[in-house]
């Protein structure tokens, strides 16, 4: 069951509401509600922000660029199985978001998506907890430390669903524990995971092919929701990440690989010079990155509206299986390539280290 948010009044469609009052449109009337307490309202907005593309095309960059492209590889592979298994449970089980009222819904755009499980609790947790595992054995921190970040981390995600009225708490508890039981099998996998850029060369093709598959063949809707779009975007990135340090490996341009074995270092002290070098090589890396998206994005919409007859300013057309998965997967998978690859290689011609 869902409880009403604290610190937010509601008001029915029939009330006109008051001044300061904002509005949301549902599926059948518009919603309007006073936010009475500011603190919860933006610490659960910003926490529900670390469920969404926002963070994971930033974090994981950032991560592969200035922290450990050894992390990254496993953050985003365990990232993307988890997020397919919780995309298709939706849709498969067609569980109904909490009605509203008695909550009230914040969001406007997944509204349209069924609640079981919670994907965003499933992102946070798998992100928290693969990171902490990952680095446990690899890093120098008190385990304790880590373990609180990680619990925090994933608990702001989690209680975010229920304060902004996307989720019952039976769907949040439902993400976490598939997600949990996701991290326990596959775990013995990890090694395996770091040795997938020394593959054959037949090995991108399966990557390619695969999502690709599942993406085009994702479970039927009654009606339409951002869910397989969504999906898509995310085994493209995924797919382009594993391409991307394929084709690193493959044609030797990373000088020095990232050791796959378990080895402690030391996390060094965050000086102004570090912090400089940091930022910039994260700016440069997320201005490439969001070039390439807007360039091959425009290119592919382009060649599928042409070859299949659309009006170009139709943008009803997008959501069209034919369109919206070919261009949705192109798109990603060329950032996720970029991001691994040609990133990088600007970074080492720029003099970033």
């Amino acid at each position: 069951r869902a409880a009403r948010v604290p610190g937010v009044e509601h008001f029915p469609a029939a009330n006109g509401g008051g001044a300061p009052a904002k509005g949301l449109r549902g599926a059948a009337f518009v919603q309007k509600y006073i936010v009475k307490n500011y603190f919860y309202y933006y610490l659960f907005r910003f926490s529900a922000a670390l469920g969404q593309e926002v963070f994971y095309i930033t974090f994981l960059p950032f991560t592969h660029w200035n922290i450990d492209p050894y992390l990254s590889r496993r953050l985003i592979i365990i990232w993307v199985l988890v997020m397919y298994i919780g995309q298709v449970a939706k849709d498969i089980l067609k569980w109904p978001r909490p009605s509203s009222p008695p909550v009230v819904k914040l969001e406007k755009r997944v509204i349209a998506e069924y609640g079981m499980p919670s994907t965003h609790a499933m992102a946070s947790t798998a992100i928290a907890f693969t990171l902490l595992i990952s680095t446990m054995d690899r890093y120098q921190y008190p385990f304790v430390l880590g373990l609180v970040m990680a619990v925090v981390f994933s608990a702001l995600v989690c209680l975010s669903r229920l304060y902004t009225g996307m989720h019952t708490v039976l769907d949040v508890l439902g993400g976490v524990l598939i997600t949990a039981l996701l991290i326990a099998l596959t775990y013995p996998a990890w090694t395996l995971i770091d040795c997938l850029d020394s593959a054959s060369p037949l090995f991108p093709v399966c990557v390619i092919v695969v999502p690709f598959f599942l993406c085009y063949n994702y479970p039927v809707s009654d009606y339409y929701s951002p869910t397989r779009a969504d999906t898509t975007t995310i085994m493209a990135a995924g797919a382009g990440v594993t391409i991307g340090c394929w084709i690193n490996h493959f044609f030797h341009l990373v000088s020095k690989p990232a050791e796959s074995l378990p080895v402690i270092q030391n996390i060094p002290p965050l000086t102004t010079d570090l912090l400089v070098l940091v930022l910039t090589k994260f700016a440069v890396g997320i201005v490439l990155i969001l070039l390439v998206r807007q360039l091959v994005q425009n290119l592919s919409l382009q060649v599928l509206y042409s070859w299949f007859k659309v009006v170009t300013r139709n943008k009803e057309a997008r959501r069209r299986l034919e369109i919206e998965v070919p261009y949705k997967f192109v798109t990603y998978t060329s950032v996720g390539i970029c991001a691994t690859t040609f990133v990088p290689m600007l970074h080492r011609f720029l003099g970033l280290p």
